[in-house]
């Protein structure tokens, strides 16, 4: 097949197949070809790795993919490119093309049965409304994955990949690092795309972590009091939990000096370890249950 980031080449494989880019499901294809190589290469696609794709566009990176993998699994929802596909990678005969929703496919059999014997890394170009679902589908899922290295929204990369404590930093943020060391890798302007985004992008890898964080009594219950504490943006985690739980002001400020913190203290300003110890002398306080 011809060069895929060649305009040429993808206006004669949208001619032929009467398709067009889908809002919807939040396609815009890359044309820049030094960007799929490094995520590649990023991405840990080497001998010793399966890697699943979650997004296929023409095959651009899933090409780069088969050229360095062991095995390539593509989770494509859009069944207007199963054909695209067949001709684009008809080369590639360690790729698997899979016409599902990534969010309805049981990923932990996917890779016992896909790739015995090898590490396990997700590469992906992944549609701006859909980034925080898929990666957090993926990290819940504890699934044995080695990294994930994917394109997103520059601004929502910004936000995954931020250092608790702060300003930028929210609840995806914490979530982020309680399951894996997130970095930003490099940045793709919105002129690589067809069609062209009104923003910019970057790639960033999670790499996930052996073992979360020790010490939470309650998971369920960590994840509840991040969200409640950054629901109310720039407020102190007083007033935020607060109105969250529906509990008093006086009640969540006892917790809060219980936990070493400073009354005033705000979401943003808190580490890792401040929300655990936090969330745990909430829970066991029983005043949100």
């Amino acid at each position: 097949m011809g060069n895929l980031t060649d305009i040429g080449v993808i206006k004669d494989i949208i001619n032929r197949y009467g398709f067009s880019f889908s809002k919807n499901l939040g396609q815009n294809f890359l044309i820049n070809p030094s960007v799929c190589p490094k995520i590649a290469e990023f991405g840990n696609a080497n001998e010793n790795f399966g890697i699943i794709e979650i997004g296929t566009g023409f095959g651009v990176l899933t090409a780069e993919l088969a050229k360095r993998a062991k095995k390539v699994v593509a989770i494509e929802i859009d069944s207007r490119l199963i054909p695209v596909l067949d001709e684009t990678l008809a080369e590639y005969h360690n790729v698997r093309i899979i016409n599902k929703d990534v969010l309805k496919v049981d990923l932990h059999r996917l890779i016992s049965d896909e790739f015995a014997g090898l590490s396990v890394a997700v590469c992906a170009n992944l549609p701006y409304n859909l980034t925080s679902p898929i990666i957090m589908y993926l990290l819940e899922q504890r699934l044995p994955l080695k990294s994930i290295t994917v394109m997103v929204q520059k601004e929502a990369g910004q936000r995954l990949c931020a250092r608790l404590g702060t300003r930028e930093a929210g609840a995806v943020s914490v979530a982020i690092n309680y399951f894996a060391a997130p970095k930003m890798l490099f940045n793709v302007s919105r002129g690589s795309f067809i069609p062209k985004p009104n923003v910019d992008s970057c790639v960033i890898r999670l790499d996930i972590r052996e073992k979360t964080p020790e010490g939470v009594e309650n998971e369920a219950f960590f994840f509840k009091t991040v969200r409640g504490a950054f629901s109310q943006r720039r407020k102190t985690l007083c007033n935020s939990v607060s109105a969250a739980f529906g509990i008093s002001k006086d009640m969540v400020s006892k917790v809060i000096l219980n936990a070493g913190l400073n009354a005033d203290i705000r979401p943003e300003q808190m580490k890792m370890e401040d929300f655990i110890r936090f969330s745990n002398l909430l829970y066991r306080s029983n005043i949100c249950l």
